[in-house]
């Protein structure tokens, strides 16, 4: 969504134009809606960073050693089982939504710089 939602941004700047009455507030649901999907992304991401800690978490529960090998296949289960939130088959990770952001920004900053010199 996020990338569906960038682009559209930078159409209605396309469009409108920023230096046109009422430019920058016709953008603004645009850049919420981007926000609003950026920061949910992240949470995700972070709900998928904490599941890859669960085994470790798992393994340090002191019990007797009689559970110790029913603990450590939980633990194996776990790791195996690669819990938290896809996107397309894909682990979605805290620096895979860094890097993607990264990248979105640097595209709407040349966009931008390339229309505000075609303006002048």
């Amino acid at each position: 969504l996020l990338a569906l939602s960038v682009p559209a941004v930078a159409v209605d700047l396309l469009v409108l134009g920023v230096r046109s009455s009422g430019g920058v507030s016709a953008l603004l649901p645009g850049i919420f809606l981007t926000c609003g999907i950026l920061y949910a992304l992240l949470l995700a991401s972070a709900v998928s960073e904490k599941c890859i800690r669960v085994p470790a978490i798992v393994n340090a529960i002191a019990v007797d050693s009689a559970n110790a090998r029913a603990r450590q296949h939980l633990a194996d289960y776990i790791t195996t089982s690669a819990a938290g939130f896809y996107v397309f088959d894909t682990r979605l990770t805290t620096s895979m939504v860094v890097k993607f952001t990264y990248v979105w920004c640097i595209v709407v900053a040349g966009g931008l710089s390339r229309f505000a010199s075609s303006e002048i």
